[in-house]
């Protein structure tokens, strides 16, 4: 992107500045630069199906890529071990009981890196969201432990997955697969994963282009949503002895 043009429209300078069309976006599906993480900004993306990633102490990058990778909540892949770990049930699974955690969990180093996209100004960010009933995590627990997780955010009957962790071997996948199971019950057409990977598509998710996925997205994201904060509505390990002092 070299066009002093181009660059001048992909900037938001106003709050009220709308993107631009995401089939302007680069390569590399960038849609537009700055603007603010408000819930009004976040919410406008992600219903356009639009989602920030930036490292701390960049300007705001807005990405639409192409191809979109996604996860039909039914089309979950379970491996035999994965199973294993579902059906020990040594864990209790939880909906929006410790958003805040999960976040600052998913914002730590990871195995043989040293960074996060997860800086300070998001962690704020999706909180508020959380508090206004956009954004949701799972939460796995274990002897009183947060072991694994989840978060991202709901726009009518669309998900947004944006990051999962493991304290304990396959606990993030326990988190997905019981998040599966529940949005499928509450009938969600799609999990955004936005960009593809080994692991994500080892899980099941598919690539779509861009206008597949928005069309999907749309359509989804036009219908009646859940307001927050959310509970499983489907029977889950719920063994109260795993589960902090606190929250029992």
């Amino acid at each position: 992107m070299t066009d002093a043009a181009d660059l001048m429209r992909m900037y938001l300078v106003d709050p009220d500045q709308p993107f631009p069309s995401v089939e302007l976006a680069d390569p590399s599906g960038l849609v537009a630069l700055g603007g603010d993480l408000s819930p009004e900004r976040l919410l406008s993306a992600y219903s356009a199906g639009i989602f920030p990633w930036y490292s701390p102490g960049e300007t705001i990058h807005w990405y639409c890529p192409d191809p979109r990778s996604i996860l039909v909540p039914t089309n979950l892949r379970v491996t035999k071990s994965h199973r294993r770990s579902v059906a020990n049930a040594d864990y209790v699974v939880t909906m929006d009981r410790a958003f805040a955690d999960v976040m600052s969990n998913c914002a730590g180093p990871r195995d043989k890196e040293t960074g996060t996209w997860i800086g300070s100004d998001m962690q704020a960010a999706y909180l508020r969201l959380h508090h206004l009933g956009q954004a949701h995590s799972v939460e796995v627990w274990r002897d009183g432990d947060l072991v694994g997780g989840l978060y991202g955010v709901a726009c009518g009957r669309s998900f947004a997955g944006e990051s999962m962790f493991s304290r304990a071997r396959d606990t993030s996948k326990v988190a997905l697969y019981w998040l599966c199971a529940q949005l499928a019950a509450w009938d969600f057409a799609l999990i955004d994963c936005q960009v593809t990977s080994s692991h994500l598509t080892s899980l099941g998710a598919i690539d779509l282009s861009r206008a597949d996925y928005l069309h999907l997205h749309t359509k989804a994201a036009a219908r009646p949503g859940l307001s927050g904060p959310w509970q499983f509505e489907i029977p889950v390990p719920n063994s109260p002895n795993h589960l902090p002092a606190r929250e029992r």
